[in-house]
């Protein structure tokens, strides 16, 4: 296989796998706001929990990116994942600030 269809296979799976966070991150947060948290929510928040320790791990870089590298010399935010330059850029921000809000609804909603 060659370099680029080595990238392009790391490029979909990460895309996939950054889509189901993100859908999870929003089930977090929905759940919060509807006040319906649930054992699957606490799952989900688990599961974010856990991915920010992995990247905590990695230096704050996705290890599909760590392995992208092997086959890719571009500089841009985007050059693993099949995102917009400026959200990848900012991908963390974002979704953690998401989380978070969605975090302390859960929690809210789960004490009150």
């Amino acid at each position: 296989m060659s370099k680029a269809n080595k990238l392009l296979a790391i490029k979909l799976i990460h895309t996939i796998i950054w889509a189901i966070f993100v859908a999870v991150i929003f089930y977090v947060l929905y759940t919060g706001i509807m006040n319906t948290v649930t054992m699957y929510t606490w799952i989900g928040i688990g599961l974010i929990i856990g991915e920010g320790m992995i990247l905590l791990i990695f230096k704050m870089s996705c290890p599909l990116t760590v392995l992208a590298r092997n086959y890719s010399d571009s500089q841009k935010d985007n050059f693993d994942i099949f995102l917009p330059n400026w959200l990848a850029k900012h991908n963390k921000l974002i979704f953690t600030s998401i989380f978070l809000v969605g975090l302390a609804v859960a929690v809210y909603r789960t004490l009150t």
